[in-house]
C-alpha cells in the first residue's frame, strides 16, 4: 500500500487528477463548478481560499525549506561560485520568458494582457522532477541542475507575486508587516531557545506572518517563507534538492518529511480549484503564456547557461550543452505557480481563464522535452 502511495506521488498523480476533473467539470457544468468553488465548505472559508490561501502556506513553505538546505554548506547553493552557472540559468529562465511575453503582446495583443508577463516565469517542480526523471534518469547531473533552477525560479515567483501583483481592489497597507517582522524575531528567539519542535514556530511566527500579509492586502499563502529559515537545521547538508536525508531530525527536515506527503496529495485539491477553466475562455493571452514557456524558458536558460559556460562558470560535470537546452525545454512546465499567478494578475475571469489555459498547455513541454532528447543525443543515467 505504501508503495503504491508513493507512485502516486512520485507521477504527480493527485496534481494531474486534479486538472482533468476541474476542466471536464467546468465544461459540462460550469455554473455547479463555480458555485462549488466559491460557496462555503468548511467553517465558512470556500475550497478557492482553503486552496489558495492556506494549503498554498504549506506548498510554498516546502518550497523555502528546499532553498534553505540548498544554501548550507553541502547544499547545491553553497559555496555560491559552484551555483554560478545554474543561478545564470535560472535568470535567463525568467527574463526570457518576459521578453518573449512583453514582444508578442506588443505584437499581437493588447494593453489589457500587459499584466500577464509574471505567469510564465516560475516552473513546476514536480513535475520538472519527474520529467527530468524519465528523460535523464535518476543519475544524471541535468537532474540536480534543473531542481536548483526550478526551486530558485519558484522563489524569484513568490516575490514577483507579493510586489507585482496585489489586490488591486485593496490597497497595500505596509504597516500590517510589521507582524512578520515581530514573526520573524519571536522565531528567531525561539531558535535561540534551542526550540525543537517546529510547531511553535508555525502557530506563533507563521500565523503573525499571515496576518500581517493578509491585512496587508498581500498573499498570505507567502506567510511561512518568512518563518522556515528559522527552524533548526542541521550544520551541514548532505543530500540534493528532494532527496530525503532519513538520518536528518532536525525541525527543519522533520517539517519537510511529515508536510510533503500532505503538499503532494493536496496538490489535487489546488488543481482542481485553479484548473477548471473553459476552452471557450481561450484567447490571445493563452497562446502568449503558452509561448512564453516554451519558448522563453528554453531560449533563456540556454543563452544564459551558456554565456555562463563561456565566463568560466562550467556546466556540472558530465553535463553537456543538448542537456542544457531539453532542460530548458523541461522548465517550460509552468503549470502550479503560473497557475498560481494567472488568478493573481487578471481580475476579469475571461482573461484570467484564457491565461489558465495557457498554463494547462504548457504540460506539452513534457513531450516536447522527450523529441528534444532525442535530437540532441541525451544519455540517460541511472
Amino acid at each position: 500500500m505504501r508503495h503504491r502511495l508513493n507512485l502516486l506521488r512520485e507521477f504527480s498523480v493527485p496534481l494531474l487528477a486534479g486538472v482533468v476533473l476541474a476542466v471536464v467539470w467546468a465544461n459540462l457544468d460550469p455554473a455547479g463548478y463555480h458555485s462549488f468553488n466559491s460557496a462555503p465548505f468548511i467553517g465558512g472559508l470556500s475550497f478557492h481560499f482553503i486552496s489558495n490561501e492556506l494549503f498554498m502556506v504549506l506548498f510554498f513553505g516546502i518550497a523555502a525549506v528546499e532553498i534553505t538546505q540548498s544554501f548550507l554548506p553541502g547544499g547545491d547553493l553553497n559555496p555560491v561560485s559552484n551555483a554560478v552557472n545554474p543561478l545564470l540559468g535560472t535568470l535567463g529562465g525568467v527574463i526570457g520568458p518576459v521578453v518573449v511575453y512583453t514582444c508578442m503582446n506588443i505584437a499581437f495583443g493588447s494593453a489589457a494582457l500587459n499584466n500577464g508577463w509574471g505567469i510564465p516565469t516560475a516552473t513546476d517542480i514536480a513535475l520538472a522532477w519527474l520529467v527530468a526523471r524519465m528523460i535523464f534518469g535518476a543519475g544524471h547531473p541535468a537532474v540536480s541542475y534543473l531542481l536548483l533552477l526550478a526551486v530558485t525560479d519558484d522563489a524569484i515567483g513568490l516575490a514577483i507575486i507579493a510586489i507585482f501583483y496585489p489586490n488591486p481592489t485593496m490597497p497595500v497597507e505596509p504597516v500590517w508587516l510589521l507582524l512578520i517582522v515581530l514573526g520573524m524575531g519571536i522565531a528567531w528567539f525561539m531558535r535561540r531557545l534551542n526550540l525543537r519542535n517546529y510547531w511553535p514556530y508555525l502557530l506563533i511566527g507563521g500565523s503573525l506572518s499571515w496576518s500581517g500579509l493578509y491585512h496587508a492586502h498581500l498573499h498570505p499563502a507567502l506567510a511561512l517563507v518568512f518563518i522556515i529559515p528559522f527552524l533548526p537545521h542541521a550544520k551541514k547538508e548532505h543530500k540534493h534538492l528532494f532527496d530525503e536525508d532519513r538520518n536528518d531530525r532536525t525541525p527543519l527536515a522533520r517539517f519537510e518529511h511529515e508536510w510533503k506527503v500532505v503538499v503532494d496529495f493536496g496538490l489535487f485539491m489546488f488543481s482542481l480549484s485553479n484548473a477548471g477553466v473553459q476552452f471557450s475562455n481561450m484567447g490571445t493571452v493563452t497562446w502568449l503564456v503558452f509561448v512564453s514557456l516554451i519558448a522563453g524558458k528554453a531560449i533563456g536558460i540556454f543563452g544564459f547557461g551558456w554565456l555562463a559556460s563561456r565566463l568560466g562558470f562550467r556546466l556540472p560535470q558530465g553535463m553537456k550543452l543538448g542537456d542544457l537546452l531539453t532542460a530548458g525545454m523541461i522548465a517550460g512546465t509552468g503549470f502550479t505557480v503560473a497557475l498560481f499567478v494567472a488568478g493573481e494578475a487578471f481580475a476579469d475571469p475571461g482573461i484570467r481563464g484564457a491565461a489558465k489555459m495557457g498554463a494547462i498547455f504548457s504540460l506539452a513541454a513534457a513531450c516536447l522535452a522527450l523529441v528534444l532528447a532525442k535530437i540532441t543525443g541525451v544519455v540517460k543515467r541511472t
